[in-house]
């Protein structure tokens, strides 16, 4: 019985090992890392995955993002095949929705980096 559990408990950690190391740092770029890009990379590509609604709210948007809510991102992602050769910032509020965009757009064969923490982290950077 001992060593069934053991097996399973280590089938469960390789899972979750895996499943980790897709998210792993090398997707992930922090506020000050991509703020730091901003100042030296004029064409830095940032995606806001959130509505159009939370743009205009007191998060406000960094300038010349592309817009594709998350809910929309399946049926656009087309409009992003111009940016295929660069890297993707993938931005949203706190993470979570950038997060999920951001995996979408690895399978699709993006290069991409989910930025940490969101607009809230961008605008608490001040």
């Amino acid at each position: 019985m001992r060593s069934k559990l053991s097996i399973i408990a280590l089938v469960l950690f390789a899972i979750i090992s895996t499943s980790c190391a897709q998210t792993g740092d090398e997707t992930n770029i922090t506020v000050k890392q991509l703020k730091q890009e901003l100042k030296t990379d004029s064409s830095v590509v940032i995606l806001d995955v959130r509505t159009p609604q939370e743009l205009s709210g007191p998060l406000g948007k960094i300038d010349g993002v592309i817009n594709i809510p998350l809910q929309e991102l399946e049926q656009r992602v087309d409009e992003l095949k111009p940016y295929k050769d660069k890297t993707i910032n993938v931005i949203c509020r706190t993470g979570h929705r950038s997060r999920i965009a951001a995996d979408y757009l690895l399978k699709q064969g993006f290069k991409i980096k989910n930025v940490l923490g969101g607009m809230t982290q961008y605008r608490a950077d001040q």
